[in-house]
């Protein structure tokens, strides 16, 4: 018989989209290679996003949610297909997107990496124990091994056997010995003297008492064995573990079957990974509830000012006077003490401030209530009372009361987050919280050199965990992290970085044949750790994984194996592909793109620099983070670009010192700025704006319409119409958030809300309206054609043709446009926006008001998410400001922004601990010429 050899076909080595046609992309036929790392770019808005996330990353969704069974799917509901004919050769998808990541305190880098929570298995397990007392070592003993010690140190002498029962308590402790008399027991020692059990027996409720069971006497001989091991056991049984022996001269000695301080005798209960987590009731700080700082309600908060009286508001959570149940009790007490509601609070007696804050004790007053009864009440004091709200009140009043609280360390645990017993464990001498506070860097470097300091027990138990810990350190410092803390907050992590943790945690799981979809994955990094950022995707696709990056940076598209361009325009302009092949392929292709990449086309560096108005604002001394005495000097009236590695101290000079003092000068804002010594120069500007990533809102209510305030405009003009006069309605009737307009089964979100019982909740357009947000009567009232809802599905290059009649609503459409968003619609949803995105759209919100030639603006990376043509967009509008003599300052990476700026601020030289100091400054040209400065570096090049 013949056997026929058949030979497996190869792989697919492509990936095939056909007729993609989800938001603006025009029916688009793709062909892309597998298992490369491919690039998607780009104008903004021409749909690379709808292509890579809307098309691809959801149809391999959608196909990983058909494979579930029936029953499952009937919990998750049916996913809505991507507009698209067929998709071929689609792998599994795993996207890393930028959303922020949690905003829990709680989530930390070393807990998102897992790192921390193997550093608590190795504490756990191989961590050895110091007393928080003395100092010395703990000992755990066996029964045997603290008989073997009693009879050799204490041969021949006579001892007292003691079971500890109470240990630093107050209380009176009746009950206590009844039950002891009860087990027939009938001598205790009390506070180091030994009494005899009597009827009605009890001690001091108020003091503090240390109470022991005698439970034998015995003199220690060898023929007395079995007496003293079962008088042993008798006591460790009653003294839950731990026991202690009397002598003579009335010197104690503790035994302990746990750990346990030889000297003073407290005992720890057995290390397990919960001991050393700060989310667990097992290790946290009982003051801070492992959170590192508490919220304090100071004298200061509620007395801001205490030359007014009460009567005129001096107590700021009470307000001026008012017929209040909580003012007719104050009334009382300051007539009780012969003092005045209208005499200025500086001049009260101490003790009537003191009792007005923390109350007057159990005392009874009498009060009369609005309803004119008398009731006897006690005056519990405001700080007491808004506490009180703090920790049980309803979440609205929480939010109140936390505008008088104060953030500090705690002050048991010094921000450390866990309880004392827990920082006393340590390996190579250092607790737990002092390896959390070191930087990537260093942490790599102390966990090489730990081996040769740890026992051979040790390092038999460690071995296997070390191997995991380093393995994602290294994963860390592969994508330029290395200046983090493993306690560092995640909530305190730009979009970028919190992306290229979740790359570091994929590249660690070591998976091959995925399709790894990323977002701009180069948004705040330095030139210099770029370069990391690429070979850490070129070791993805080296798995054998394909890896589509939607990306304008030029280095990361040279470095590329194949680049598809999207475009030529952004919204209904763009949707095509314009341009595709390998770089060298892709640069003779002549789209905007490829014009850029070659050098065909450049941002210009302008001929002259500004000069300024000649004022300037001098911050000094700067310290915190990782600031050494940093001073900063800003000559206004330029455009200013702060510069430096990840971590070299740019964010914790200008966000957490600088703008904070302006912002408390100027708004009388509450945040406090980190440590500096003195600011001036204050008088030369007249406000501040400060432009972020933050999301312009966190539900689908928000929209640019809204943010921009155009929205209020637009709802007169329809409230104007003889239609809407005729019907009765006012502008409330076109408003989307109140009752009457809109449709009531979503409540004018145009979308609800899917709970997912196992996954994140999913928003689906609402099925009474089909997400116009308003009931049909309101869509009834018709301006130029259009409803209100057909004005919010509107992108903004249509509506400055539609509002060109109305010139208030126009200039604020017209600032959108002129910071490159062209594309958006009015009324898209928040929660859909990009965080560069909202940042232009608080920058165009900022633009439409009136400027007074006075203003410094604070930009955080504006650059993020724009294309080459874009930036040329947003520099006109930087230009425009600050050739009306405004100072603007941007925290940047992006060169084509630096070299056009008038003066630059390079902090560094490197990230974490090897940063914080300004190393450079000065013209584009000065600056780079300067000798180890890395922006220095690639500043030359570009010029």
């Amino acid at each position: 018989m013949q056997v026929t050899k058949t030979t497996t076909p190869p792989p697919e080595e492509t990936l095939e989209i056909f007729g993609a046609r989800e938001h603006n992309l025009k029916n688009i036929d793709l062909t892309i290679p597998r298992n490369k790392l491919v690039v998607f770019t780009g104008i903004s808005g021409s749909g690379k996003s709808s292509l890579a996330f809307d098309t691809i990353y959801a149809e391999g969704q959608r196909r990983y949610m058909e494979s579930f069974s029936a029953y499952a799917r009937s919990f998750i509901g049916n996913m809505e297909r991507p507009d698209v004919d067929k998709i071929n050769g689609l792998s599994p998808v795993i996207s890393i997107e930028q959303k922020t990541t949690s905003r829990n305190p709680r989530s930390t880098v070393g807990t998102v990496t897992e790192i921390y929570d193997f550093l608590r298995l190795l504490y756990a397990r191989a961590g050895e124990a110091y007393s928080y007392v003395s100092g010395e070592k703990m000992i755990r003993q066996t029964e045997d091994q603290i008989i073997e010690t009693l009879l050799t140190k204490f041969a021949n002498k006579k001892l007292t056997v003691l079971a500890p029962v109470v240990k630093g308590r107050k209380g009176h402790y009746r009950e206590l010995f009844v039950e002891i008399a009860k087990k027939g027991y009938t001598k205790v020692r009390i506070d180091g003297e030994v009494q005899d059990i009597v009827p009605k027996m009890q001690v001091d409720r108020f003091v503090i008492h240390d109470i022991e069971l005698v439970v034998d006497r015995i003199v220690v001989v060898e023929k007395d064995r079995s007496r003293i091991t079962q008088s042993l056991k008798t006591a460790l049984k009653e003294g839950n573990g731990v026991c202690m022996v009397l002598d003579e001269k009335g010197k104690t000695q503790f035994f302990s079957k746990f750990l346990m301080c030889p000297t003073s005798g407290i005992a720890y209960d057995e290390p397990a990974p919960n001991t050393f987590s700060f989310n667990s009731p097992y290790g946290m700080c009982p003051t801070c509830n492992g959170l590192g700082y508490v919220e304090e309600i100071t004298k200061e908060s509620i007395i801001p000012d205490d030359n007014l009286s009460i009567a005129e508001g001096g107590i700021a959570p009470l307000g001026e006077t008012k017929n209040s149940w909580f003012f007719n009790k104050l009334e009382v007490i300051i007539k009780k003490y012969k003092c005045k509601i209208d005499t200025p609070i500086k001049k009260l007696p101490k003790q009537v401030i003191d009792i007005i804050l923390y109350g007057d004790g159990e005392e009874k007053i009498q009060v009369a209530a609005s309803t004119g009864n008398e009731y006897n009440t006690v005056f519990e004091g405001i700080i007491p009372f808004l506490k009180k709200q703090l920790a049980e009140g309803t979440d609205k009043m929480a939010e109140w009361v936390a505008e008088f609280a104060t953030i500090s360390t705690c002050p048991d645990c010094e921000g450390k987050r866990l309880k004392k017993e827990s920082l006393h464990f340590k390996i190579a001498d250092r607790n737990i919280a002092e390896i959390a506070e070191l930087d990537l860097k260093e942490l790599a470097k102390w966990f090489e050199n730990l081996p040769p300091k740890l026992s051979d027990r040790q390092s038999q138990i460690a071995t296997e965990i070390l191997k995991e810990i380093n393995k994602r350190i290294g994963f860390l410092l592969g994508v330029g992290l290395d200046y983090l803390t493993l306690n560092r907050t995640l909530r305190t992590l730009s979009g970028g970085e919190a992306q290229r943790i979740r790359l570091a945690t994929q590249i660690g799981t070591q998976l091959v044949g995925v399709l790894y979809i990323l977002d701009e994955p180069s948004i705040g990094l330095h030139q210099r750790d770029n370069v990391k950022l690429i070979k850490a995707l070129r070791d993805l696709r080296d798995l054998g994984n394909t890896v589509l990056v939607v990306e304008h940076d030029k280095d990361m598209m040279l470095d590329a194996d194949y680049i598809v361009d999207i475009g030529p325009g952004a919204g209904r302009h763009g949707g095509k592909v314009v341009a595709q092949g390998t770089p060298e392929e892709f640069m003779k292709q002549g789209s905007p793109t490829a014009d850029y990449l070659s050098g065909k086309r450049t941002i210009a560096v302008p001929k002259t620099r500004r000069t300024g108005n000649g004022k300037e604002i001098v911050l000094k001394n700067a310290t915190g983070n990782n600031l050494k005495n940093v001073n900063l000097t800003l000559a206004l009236g330029k455009i200013i670009s702060v510069t430096g590695v990840s971590g070299s101290g740019k964010s914790s000079l200008i966000h957490d010192t600088l703008f904070p003092i302006l912002n408390k000068h100027f708004f009388n804002a509450k945040r406090e700025p980190l440590p500096y010594k003195e600011i001036v120069g204050l008088e030369h500007i007249d406000k501040v704006i400060e432009v972020d990533q933050t999301p312009i809102g966190r539900t689908p209510r928000s929209n640019p319409a809204t943010y921009t305030n155009m929205f209020a405009d637009i709802r007169t003009v329809f409230a104007e119409l003889p239609e809407a006069k005729i019907r009765g309605y006012k502008a409330g009737r076109f408003s989307f958030n109140v009752k009457g307009g809109r449709c009531e089964t979503c409540e004018g979100a145009g979308k609800k809300m899917i709970e997912m019982d196992f996954l994140p909740p999913v928003l689906v357009d609402c099925e009474t309206c089909k997400g116009k947000r308003y009931n049909r009567e309101t869509l009834e009232i018709r301006f130029k054609g259009k409803s209100i809802a057909d004005i919010l599905d509107m992108t903004v290059e249509q509506g400055i043709e539609f509002f060109a009649a109305q010139p208030r609503i126009a200039a604020r459409i017209k600032a959108l446009y002129d910071v490159g968003l062209g594309y958006i619609t009015l009324g898209q949803h928040a929660t859909t926006l990009s965080g560069g995105e909202a940042q232009r759209v608080k920058l165009a919100t900022e633009l439409a008001k009136k400027d007074t030639g006075k203003t410094l603006y604070i930009l955080d990376e504006p650059t993020t998410g724009l294309h080459f043509q874009d930036i040329q967009a947003l520099l006109d509008v930087l230009n425009k400001l600050a050739d009306k003599g405004n100072t603007v300052l941007v925290i940047e990476h992006n060169l084509d922004v630096i070299k056009v700026s008038d003066h630059i601020i390079d902090l560094g030289p490197e990230g974490g601990n090897g940063g914080g100091k300004i190393i450079a400054e000065g013209t584009p040209e000065k600056v780079a010429k300067v000798k180890g400065s890395y922006t220095a570096e690639f500043l030359r090049r570009e010029l």
